[in-house]
């Protein structure tokens, strides 16, 4: 074992191998610097109060404790699975109907194509500026379509300020699902589609028995991208809403934001994030264990 790996030492110092490793370099201490060394000092920082002023103080798991028995992480929880569970379906479903109808080759297509990407590539900050006059209830465009003056306040009602940024989120991610999953679509056999035709498969027999099968892979992994992405929203909520009105679109993203930059309590925005980061590895181990029993040749 070993002699094996002396060997193959020796080969990395010479040739084409020892370029390579000066090669990747810049990026692994890219990734070691800003990316693996921060995770471990933050999950140091959960056990630790520190304001960044005073010398940090270790209290164990009290920051974890803290969080647990505080009501509002409770709605902060329920609003973040809230957000990411109707964005995903609405991110995953809407495209995958979009890229069906684009893949029959509709007059425009291209046209279309650019239509419903644009909005991803779209700074974020133009779209919420754009968003939040849409929604305003006095002046907005939205209700005035709706005709329903300014009964809905959106962004200023408990009731609808949620839905009225999953709007948004699902708006602007449209594009890039849909691009995955006609891709995915092109990449299907014209055989297989031909066989099916001649078996009688068509319409929506056709997309649910054949077409949607084969795509499974491509589902799979739209899936899981678009469920761990909606846990992560940050800029959405920062730039329209705040977390407001009362708490009813904050989020443990942006939770995590306010107690480390607002009220300087490190060691629990910490706490917050390893308890996300929980959720999402829990949510993504789920989707893995479970894709054999959906996803074609797994």
């Amino acid at each position: 074992m070993y002699p094996d790996f002396i060997q193959k030492l020796k080969n990395l110092s010479s040739g084409s191998a020892w370029w390579a490793f000066w090669f990747i370099l810049p990026a692994f201490a890219g990734t070691l610097i800003f990316i693996i060394i921060p995770i471990f000092v933050s999950f140091g920082l959960g056990f630790v109060e520190w304001d960044l002023v005073s010398p940090p103080e270790f209290v164990g798991t009290r920051n974890y404790a803290e969080l647990f028995s505080e009501e509002i992480f409770y709605r902060v929880l329920w609003n973040t699975l809230y957000y990411a569970f109707v964005t995903a379906v609405f991110s995953i479903v809407i495209p995958l109907v979009l890229a069906y109808a684009l893949d029959r080759k509709i007059k425009g297509a291209a046209f279309y194509k650019s239509a419903y990407f644009l909005p991803y590539v779209t700074p974020m900050i133009v779209i919420a500026i754009v968003w939040t006059w849409i929604f305003d209830p006095n002046y907005g465009i939205l209700n005035w379509l709706l005709g329903i003056g300014d009964s809905i306040k959106w962004l200023y009602d408990e009731k609808f300020a949620m839905p009225a940024l999953i709007i948004v989120s699902v708006w602007k991610n449209i594009g890039y699902n849909m691009i995955i999953f006609l891709a995915g679509l092109q990449a299907i056999p014209d055989s297989v589609n031909e066989a099916s035709e001649l078996d009688g498969a068509t319409g929506a027999k056709r997309f649910f028995l054949v077409t949607l099968p084969l795509l499974t892979p491509t589902l799979f992994f739209v899936s899981i991208m678009t469920v761990i992405s909606s846990f992560q929203v940050f800029d959405l909520i920062y730039l329209m809403t705040e977390g407001g009105p009362g708490n009813s679109t904050m989020i443990m993203v942006y939770w995590l934001f306010k107690q480390a930059f607002e009220y300087f309590n490190i060691g629990k925005a910490s706490a917050i994030a390893y308890i996300l980061f929980i959720i999402i590895l829990v949510l993504t181990l789920i989707q893995w264990k479970t894709r054999k029993k959906w996803v074609l040749n797994e």
